[in-house]
């Protein structure tokens, strides 16, 4: 090749990539596919090809639930829960029993947890609760219910104002676990809220139940990891959760099925629950519907 074929070739070859670089840049403000690759992603930066998120509407008042949100309890009725039978019902699911009144409800003491319908695995939570103002009782024997998300793993429910406690037993501690952060609770009576983002644990096989009983050989893979707002202060910033609940001993992981239903605990105390919403979790990157 001589020069002058040389430098006709390159100068040809540098319009044609300009020409290129202009038609992927032709619309700017919708994106570039002449930017680097983001790792181990099929996507550049700023890619016009990239899935945008779903609209979700929020709410008009704070704490109210967003337009994808499926809604707990609303402030009429328990249509979305069950109960957990005791004594003559131990073993059974009977329609959810505990008071309704003036927009809350009441833990019906001695009557049994309760169980949402539905099932969730990765979750935002929005919970509301009071303890009693009338003061009984002390330590764990006063304002006692709790939130057990997939039914295991507990984010502490009591009346801890001026009430001394063990750290992980307090309200907003994972329980048995770790001590919340901070101690943002309100006095008796008044209502606390809980802003609650939970990642279920995964284990090394996606059905881990067949028939109720765990797949054999089934390990965890990923254990659950968990944000808590405490009347708008961080109690846990994505701390990751030794395993379900457990009284007096070390948490330790069991396979179980990966999505569960919310559990609302049975202390015998008369703690209040109002404004109770869910929104599962996707992945990044799906498609908008």
């Amino acid at each position: 090749m001589t020069r002058k074929q040389f430098l006709q070739f390159t100068v040809a070859g540098g319009l044609a990539g300009a020409a290129l670089s202009d038609a992927q840049q032709s619309n700017p403000d919708l994106g570039f596919t002449d930017t680097p690759m983001l790792p181990n992603l099929p996507w550049h930066v700023h890619d016009p090809a990239r899935p945008h998120p779903k609209v979700v509407t929020p709410a008009a008042t704070p704490g109210g639930a967003p337009s994808d949100a499926t809604v707990l309890f609303d402030g009429t009725d328990l249509s979305k829960w069950q109960q957990r039978g005791r004594g003559p019902n131990a073993g059974k699911l009977m329609d959810a029993q505990w008071k309704v009144e003036n927009g809350s409800f009441a833990v019906g003491g001695g009557t049994g947890d309760l169980l949402t319908r539905e099932k969730f695995g990765d979750i935002q939570l929005h919970i509301e609760w009071s303890s009693p103002t009338e003061v009984r009782g002390n330590s764990q024997g006063r304002g006692n219910s709790g939130v057990l998300i997939m039914s295991r793993y507990e984010i502490q429910v009591l009346d801890v104002y001026n009430n001394p406690t063990y750290a992980d037993g307090q309200a907003g501690a994972i329980y048995g676990q770790w001590p919340p952060l901070a101690n943002p609770a309100r006095k008796p009576g008044e209502w606390n809220t809980y802003d609650i983002v939970f990642e279920a644990p995964r284990f090394t096989t996606s059905d881990v139940i067949v028939a109720g009983v765990p797949v054999e050989g089934a390990k965890l893979a990923k254990p659950a990891f968990v944000t808590v707002f405490y009347n708008g202060v961080a109690v846990h910033n994505r701390k990751e959760m030794m395993g379900p609940m457990v009284y007096r001993q070390v948490a330790q992981y069991t396979p179980h099925e990966p999505e569960a239903p919310l559990m609302l605990q049975d202390h015998n105390n008369p703690v209040r629950y109002r404004n109770i919403w869910v929104r599962k979790l996707g992945t990044y990157d799906q498609p908008e519907k």
